[in-house]
């Protein structure tokens, strides 16, 4: 006797069609990409603050709950890696909806672009205007992580939860910009 497949379309959480994934070497190549866009986003950012965290930010008025630079580094790597792993997990699912899911996590990337050399390296230039304008691009950045968060959570819970510390990092550098926006 041949068990009977229940049609996706009728199932709980189903996108309405049969997601199809992608063939290893195709997902291989695609977690890479997803790794290098991150890296990418990573090195930028470092160039954009490398001249800055011992100069203007060394004396700066911090948050007194700012962590030591150390902290940054490891931080932010390991928030990019599950970032990208992320990202690959919607990708690879093919799911309805994943497009729209990828498109607001390339939106939050350039976002996350952006912030680094509007708050390290804008402000020799223009001074305290640098930080709120960072502060504005990091309020955008917290939404649009928050977007993700809820378009990858359908697709893959996994891929959903990955993102939560990115967020929760998010919201806590918007409170160290904030108060560096009000104290210098």
């Amino acid at each position: 006797m041949q068990a009977q497949q229940q049609p996706l379309e009728g199932r709980p959480g189903s996108p309405g069609r049969r997601s199809r994934r992608a063939g290893g070497g195709s997902q291989v190549m695609a977690l890479v990409l997803f790794l290098g866009a991150s890296a990418l986003v990573a090195a930028l950012g470092g160039l954009a603050t490398a001249n800055h965290v011992n100069g203007w930010y060394a004396t700066a008025d911090k948050a007194p709950w700012s962590p030591p630079n150390w902290v940054f580094g490891p931080v932010w790597t390991v928030l990019y890696i599950a970032m990208a792993v992320a990202a690959w997990l919607v990708w690879r699912s093919r799911a309805a909806g994943s497009m729209t899911a990828l498109t607001a996590y390339g939106v939050q990337l350039v976002l996350n672009l952006l912030w680094t050399p509007a708050f390290f390296a804008l402000y020799p230039v223009i001074g305290t205007p640098a930080l709120w304008i960072a502060f504005g691009i990091i309020v955008a950045l917290a939404v649009a992580v928050a977007v993700t968060v809820v378009l990858f959570g359908p697709i893959s819970r996994a891929a959903g939860l990955l993102m939560l510390p990115y967020l929760s990092w998010i919201v806590f550098a918007s409170s160290l910009n904030l108060w560096a926006a009000l104290h210098n």
